[in-house]
């Protein structure tokens, strides 16, 4: 009988899947029901209060005794610039004006990088989940060795070979070979140097051919098929996101539900002008009339220009428009289910098996 199994550091779980963090769309319900159906759940607290990751980590522990990943963001801190700040604003005012309101007076940044928490440090060796991944780079290195001597499996995002290298220089257990299919931030280390350049299948190859350390195959992955393409390739396992976003235990509303609907039709691109990054969603006016040359050459730094961002998608929805909801979604948005999360992990495994006995 095939193994499907994975394992990365001192954590083994029954199925190759991730359920990837998506700060903002998943919850300790959806973490804990792809825990417990065999498959490693996540929860993402990079956008969070100390004490609200602290209560998010503990409720997914009340929900499952099964491992699970926590995910903190590890960009560089974005610098206050007040004149790109105010030629921000006003870029986007005529927008602003459309819907009826008044952009931000001002820009700051709504929450620090890990790199700069300690107290969020602090708080993850006092608590102990099974592993943390990092987005967006890496903290400093006698953080991660402490991480790592108290037991915590660690994983970190790359999306280029260098970045891979720096992570399994790190002493890190795994890395996620997140290619531009995927929906939501990309984890590239310096968005100076431009968005991910490489798919998902290519550097899943790379990465196993020139690393050492285990790999997830992150973007576009949505199925049974899929999976079984990302190990043939060389992957322990396959991280997703979008394929989970229409469970029920994920907090996407029914207006980000709703844009699955269009099914084949469904368009999604990178732009890096809602919050300062490289990001893939479903295609609105953010990519449209914002997005530009010009708009990139004034944008200030993520995460102080994504204030702006949110504050228009609520001052549109205040005015009952969607047009610029920033929804996050990968290229296989239009395969995805409505299935409650452990449903969704065993289907997969049945698609995994069938895939895997056709290709024998």
């Amino acid at each position: 009988m095939t193994d499907f199994s994975m394992a990365i550091g001192r954590v083994r779980i029954s199925h190759p899947i991730v359920q990837a963090p998506m700060a903002g769309v998943s919850t300790p319900a959806l973490a804990a029901a792809v825990s417990n159906a065999g498959g490693l759940g996540s929860i993402g607290i990079g956008a969070s209060s100390v004490d609200a990751a602290r209560r998010m980590i503990e409720e997914t522990h009340r929900q499952t005794s099964r491992p699970f990943n926590v995910n903190v963001f590890c960009h560089k801190p974005g610098q206050p610039d007040a004149e790109r700040e105010s030629a921000w604003l006003e870029y986007l005012m005529p927008l602003f004006e459309e819907v009826g309101a008044e952009p931000p007076i001002s820009l700051a940044s709504p929450y620090p990088s890990f790199v700069e928490n300690e107290a969020m440090f602090e708080m993850l060796l006092e608590a102990q989940p099974a592993v943390v991944s990092f987005h967006f780079g890496l903290p400093r290195q006698d953080w991660i060795d402490a991480l790592r001597a108290s037991g915590i499996t660690l994983m970190a995002t790359a999306t280029c070979l260098d970045e891979a290298f720096q992570i399994q220089k790190a002493g890190l257990h795994g890395i996620v070979a997140q290619g531009r299919e995927a929906g939501g931030h990309s984890g590239v280390f310096d968005p100076a140097t431009g968005g991910p350049e490489l798919g998902t299948l290519p550097l899943v190859r790379l990465f196993s051919n020139y690393c050492r350390l285990p790999v997830l195959a992150a973007g576009g992955i949505m199925d049974g098929s899929g999976i079984r393409a990302a190990l043939d390739l060389g992957a322990v396992g396959a991280q997703m996101g979008t394929a989970f976003i229409l469970s029920p235990e994920s907090s996407a509303d029914e207006a980000y539900r709703a844009r699955f609907r269009d099914g084949a039709a469904i368009e999604t691109r990178l732009t890096p002008v809602i919050s300062g990054r490289p990001a893939r969603g479903f295609v609105d006016r953010w990519f449209e009339d914002v997005d530009s040359a010009a708009a990139i050459g004034i944008m200030p730094d993520y995460p102080i220009a994504y204030v702006a961002g949110k504050a228009l998608k609520a001052a549109a929805r205040q005015a009952g428009q969607h047009d610029f909801d920033a929804c996050w979604a990968g290229q296989g948005a239009p395969l995805a289910r409505s299935l409650p999360a452990g449903d969704l992990v065993q289907r997969l495994m049945e698609e995994l098996k069938i895939a895997s006995a056709v290709g024998r």
